[in-house]
């Protein structure tokens, strides 16, 4: 037994050490001296492991931690581990009370500090050493990190320098890093890490951030031997590196190793790792490094902070805002430099309006006060010149011509002084100019986006962007490129764009042929073109004007549409304009095909016409009824059951879908046995003219099956109340009623003292009905768990080993454990239970240990343990 006790103790500290508790450390190291042997010299070696406040269990608050050397030449270990004994600790922690001014303040940064030391005496190598831990596991859900992040450990380490570096460099102490771990980062907000290092030598310290980087696992969380150098490194989320944890807006300083830029907005936990780089003598002796977690929060600090200048060129009426949400209760006061008393509000926004008397650059102060105690202040420009509107228009289009683009933009006070263009040629980097009114020649087509930006002398600014299409000729835009006309009628041709315009041909027949819009009147049909000349890029187009002496028109046989649909008259012609009657019955009565719903037989007479000539003609339309068809009344049947479908009609022919669940859908009364909730749709066909079915449609609800459920069989003590659970349906009936305190409830209590058998009715309002019983076991005993001696997983009986209790209402835990120490299995599920396999393997013949717990009905907790026997 006293050996089953120490296993069950490693087993602890195993499962203990893989805890998600680790937040960082620091390995260095001082120099000591010369050692008891020639050409050797002695280290201190401290160890700082940050583990979670929270972290309280003995394989988390390891007392000693093995510490591997390696010889940097080769990466080979020299020697056994080094064992490191726990020193000393410290808890560091936020305190919110130290800083009102951060609204929301953090309660939960906390590290917990414990110190391990070792002396160690090594030989004077020219390589030097690396001295490692490995732990495993970090907390999860780090955010700079791929997920999932607790199944990544750390590797701490230090190096010392060999006397290939510099002849005494063995000599060399590291340095040691800022213990200010515990700071109120608030996301979104600026913020200051302190890495700052302490030097003992007093050598050159320069500083980056770095990789961080894995060790451990969970299946070994705490190696005795670590992995052998080079390390590898974390692998880190997107958006973030070692170089930049906190992402694009946070960098350290390399002379001051202070850490400074706008927190991320992701709240939770980042690493980061801290790399002083040691110099003696302009040499790089040594890299020092710090790994720790810390946290970004939901808090917000006190801060002022306006735009450097403001241009109001709208309205007098304007509105000055904190760029920074600061703690509820901050109370700002503005000066709005205008001569207007001082303004004072609470607004969670940092909003305020103001409205200017008359134009001109004033200087806005801004202070910010929290509890009277916390103050910040600020100052900015505004400059109140409303009135400003950009614009630009272009002429031309052409490639290889000249582009003019002219600013349009209006200001009431003031003029445009500035410009800034932005051609948006992207052949070239040179595509800009300051010109009011620049041109500039493209050397590719297409769309090109073009930008203004443009200033006032009052320094009203703006940005304005237009797409422009540059191409090879200029674009014709034509109202029409062929036409109808009649003989006796004169029409006007109509092109629109930049430019000058020709039409062809000239002489008889044609007006004011050097404009966009001649008027012409040919006798037969002629062809047009126009010539149009942009700043030199010409192009054509052609308009055919086609000319008749008479209108042609045929409105179309008489036909029949089904009544209250609308039925589309179709006639044949050239006529150019339609006019329809009567109109009452028409969509649209002046088009060519307008759709008419008459209520009863009419006639639709029709006027087309060109021009001066027009042709008439009449069509009529006989509406039908449609077919009818009722499919019958929806119903409602139980799972397995069948419907009796009852249909009318008056058609000639019908036909039903869908139909695989009809046991004859040809006939109007099919009976339907649907598994599932099923529309049937019943259309229905005539011979009197309207050539759509009449539809009628009939649901079939079916019930879900009823699987009604009455619980496990079970075990109880004489005595006991046993809760039964029943489900399945809304309604429930329990037979027999002996022994049960209501029978027609889902969870009667039973009170028996024998073996009982119990059947369960659950049903429906609509008479739909299931079966389920339970087996009641009566041991006349007190509450216990039985758990079996012996187990074979591929024998027919016993092949799970699993407890049996009776009368306990929950079951705290099963665990089996092997002569190891190592857990092979557990739960907390009564009725589960071990098949004699762990990570997928079959395992050894022989004994085991187990340790069940559990509540009986009465709340006492019954524990017991043993062993027993796998049978192969």
């Amino acid at each position: 037994m006293k050996k089953f006790l120490v296993i069950l103790i490693g087993l602890a500290l195993a499962f203990s050490a893989k805890a998600e508790h680790i937040k960082g450390g620091e390995m260095y190291y001082t120099y000591l001296g010369p050692g008891t042997t020639a050409n050797t010299s002695s280290y201190s070696i401290t160890f700082k492991l940050y583990i979670d406040c929270s972290a309280t269990s003995e394989g988390q608050l390891d007392r000693v931690v093995a510490l591997s050397i390696f010889n940097k030449t080769t990466n080979s270990l020299y020697g056994s581990p080094v064992i490191a004994q726990f020193t000393n600790e410290n808890f560091t922690r936020f305190d919110p009370a130290t800083n009102p001014c951060i609204g929301n303040p953090p309660n939960d940064v906390c590290y917990r500090v414990r110190e391990y030391n070792a002396t160690v005496t090594l030989p004077n190598t020219p390589g030097g050493y690396t001295i490692a831990f490995q732990r495993c596991c970090r907390i999860d859900r780090i955010v700079n990190l791929r997920q999932p992040s607790n199944t990544d450990g750390a590797t701490y380490y230090c190096e010392i320098p060999g006397t290939s570096v510099l002849t005494d460099a063995f000599k060399n102490s590291s340095p040691r890093f800022s213990p200010n771990d515990a700071t109120a980062i608030c996301r979104g907000s600026n913020f200051r890490l302190d890495f700052s290092v302490t030097d003992p030598d007093v050598d050159s310290i320069s500083y980056k951030l770095c990789s961080g980087f894995v060790g451990g696992s969970q299946g070994d969380p705490v190696p005795e031997v670590t992995t052998t150098p080079p390390f590898s490194e974390l692998a880190y989320a997107s958006g973030y590196s070692g170089g930049a944890p906190l992402g694009a807006n946070a960098s350290i300083n390399p002379f001051t190793g202070i850490i400074t830029g706008i927190a991320p907005s992701g709240l939770g936990q980042y690493v980061i790792t801290a790399c002083a780089y040691e110099y003696r003598n302009g040499v790089l002796i040594n890299i020092h490094r710090k790994d720790i977690h810390v946290r970004v929060s939901d808090c917000v600090p006190l801060q002022a902070l306006l735009k450097p200048d403001y241009s109001f060129c709208d309205d007098f009426l304007v509105t000055f805002r904190n760029e920074q949400n600061n703690p509820p209760g901050a109370v700002y006061t503005w000066n709005f430099g205008d001569g207007t008393p001082e303004v004072s509000n609470s607004d969670m926004q940092g909003l305020v309006n103001h409205q200017y008397a008359d134009t001109g650059a004033y200087t806005v102060r801004l202070k910010v006060v929290l509890a009277g105690q916390c103050i910040d202040s600020t100052s900015t420009v505004a400059k109140v010149y409303p009135g400003f509107f950009p614009g630009f228009i272009t002429q031309g289009s052409c490639l290889q011509t000249p582009i003019q683009f002219v600013d349009t933009t209006a200001s009431r006070y003031g003029v445009a002084s500035k410009w800034r263009w932005s051609f948006g040629d992207a052949t070239t980097q040179a595509d800009s100019s300051i010109l009011s009114t620049p041109t500039w020649k493209y050397s590719s087509l297409g769309a090109k986006d073009v930008q203004l930006i443009v200033e006032s002398s009052r320094g009203c600014r703006d940005t304005i962007t237009k797409q422009i299409e540059i191409l090879d000729k200029p674009l014709i835009p034509l109202a029409f490129t062929d036409t109808l006309i009649c003989s006796v009628d004169t029409l006007q041709l109509q092109a629109s764009g930049p430019g000058s315009f020709t039409w062809t041909p000239t002489g008889p027949g044609i007006m004011n042929e050097n404009t966009p819009t001649p008027l012409v009147w040919p006798k037969t049909t002629t062809d047009y073109q126009v010539t149009v000349n942009e700043y030199g890029c010409i192009n054509t187009a052609n308009v055919r004007v086609r000319v008749v002496d008479f209108v042609t028109l045929d409105a179309g046989i008489d036909s029949t549409i089904c009544l209250t649909d609308g039925g589309v008259l179709n006639p044949k012609g050239d006529g150019l304009k339609f006019v329809w009657s009567p109109a009452a019955t028409l969509d649209d009565a002046n088009i060519k095909n307008p759709i008419a719903t008459p209520a009863g037989i009419t006639t639709y007479r029709v006027i087309a016409s060109i021009g001066k000539c027009y042709a008439e003609d009449d069509i009529t339309i006989t509406p039908i009824p449609y077919p009818q068809a009722f499919a019958g009344n929806d119903t409602t049947i139980c799972f397995g059951s069948r419907a009796f479908i009852k249909a009318t009609m008056v058609a000639s022919r019908f036909s039903w879908s869908p139909i695989s669940s009809l046991d004859n859908p040809s006939i109007l009364n099919p009976v339907a046995t649907p598994l599932a909730t099923t529309t049937y749709l019943l259309r229905v066909f005539d011979t009197l003219g309207c050539p759509k079915p009449g539809a009628s449609a009939v649901t079939v609800n079916v019930r879900d099956k009823i699987n009604a459920f009455a619980g496990n069989d079970t075990s109880i003590v004489i005595g006991q109340p046993l809760q039964l659970t029943g489900s399945g349906a809304p309604a429930f009936q329990w037979t027999p009623s002996t022994g049960l305190n209501a029978s027609n409830i889902f969870n009667p209590v039973a009170t028996i003292n024998d073996n009982s058998t119990y059947v369960m009715r659950a049903f429906t309002e609509e008479g739909c009905e299931g079966f389920d019983t339970i087996n009641v076991k009566v041991f006349r005993t007190q509450p216990d768990i039985f758990v079996p001696n012996a187990f074979n997983p591929s024998g027919t009986k016993n092949p799970i080993f699993r407890p049996i209790p009776v009368g306990i209402s929950s079951l705290d835990y099963f665990r089996v454990f092997n002569r190891s120490g190592r857990l092979v299995f557990q739960t907390t599920q009564t009725g589960k239970g071990w098949d004699g396999n762990y990570a997928g393997k079959p395992q050894p013949a022989g004994g085991y240990v187990w340790m069940v717990s559990g509540k009986d009905y009465t709340g006492k907790t019954v524990i017991k343990s043993g062993t027993a026997i796998l049978i192969r």
